[in-house]
């Protein structure tokens, strides 16, 4: 490639940042369109700032790391098992579904990863959940209430509406900790009772975790191990880990590399 091919690359894939940074989000063929060039080089060029963890790709677009910021776990710390995670955890929701989904790096990449899906139905605390969320996946949202938490980029406070408690499909939660013995935890009091009050309210339970979650024991205790029914995470736990999943009739989901 020459200097002048390298420079041109060089400000395209800035001022493509600069987009997806003014955005939240941006599809390919936005971009197509915006900067006059294939479906194929645009991939090219999310694929390259993807590895360099400038943004995060989704289905048919991408948006920005610049969402992703949590006090427990900054994203970019495991980035690649949790893009792998969320996408191997989209796979697991139906069309049609009503999802509650809760605060963290992990359920943002599962969002984000949710552009194959349709006319699903999201209830959420997580205010910076909203501009990765594939509108052509989404009927409608629903924003939990209460106290708004700038570090969490979320809201603490009851599982419900003006109208009363709700029924969902499947609750898609991320956690700080998992273990045998205490079953799941986070860093927050409050966090701990809305996390199980969502698993309370879901027909199904799923945890996005990666592995460095799995054996730690964080400050708030949320549920009980045998409260969720499948685990997705990015490796094979411990022998015992996986024996007492199973005891428990928990699904175990390795997200493919």
């Amino acid at each position: 490639m020459s200097k002048d091919q390298h420079a041109t690359l060089g400000r395209r894939h800035q001022e493509l940042l600069q987009i997806i940074e003014a955005n939240g989000q941006i599809s390919v063929d936005e971009m197509v369109q915006h900067f006059g060039v294939s479906d194929d080089t645009i991939r090219r060029d999310l694929q390259n700032l993807e590895r360099r963890k400038l943004l995060l790709r989704t289905h048919g677009g991408a948006v920005s790391t610049a969402l992703l910021v949590y006090r427990e776990t900054p994203f970019l710390t495991h980035a690649n098992a949790k893009l792998r995670i969320g996408r191997a955890a989209a796979q697991l929701v139906s069309d049609g579904e009503t999802l509650i989904i809760n605060a963290g790096s992990s359920t943002f990449a599962f969002a984000a990863s949710l552009g194959s899906r349709r006319n699903l139905t999201i209830v959420t605390n997580n205010v910076a959940l909203l501009p990765a969320l594939p509108k052509e996946a989404i009927q409608d949202v629903y924003l939990l209430g209460g106290q708004y938490r700038m570090n969490l980029g979320s809201t603490l406070g009851a599982v419900e509406f003006s109208s009363g408690g709700i029924n969902v499909d499947t609750a898609v939660l991320g956690v700080s900790g998992m273990t045998l013995i205490k079953g799941l935890s986070t860093t927050l009091l409050e966090e701990a009772s809305m996390m199980a009050r969502m698993i309370s309210c879901a027909r199904r339970t799923i945890i996005v975790a990666d592995a460095s979650k799995l054996g730690f024991d964080a400050f708030a205790q949320s549920a009980p191990l045998n409260a969720i029914d499948i685990l997705v995470t990015d490796a094979s736990p411990s022998e015992e880990f996986s024996q007492a999943l199973s005891e428990a009739n928990i699904e175990l989901v390795v997200a493919p590399a």
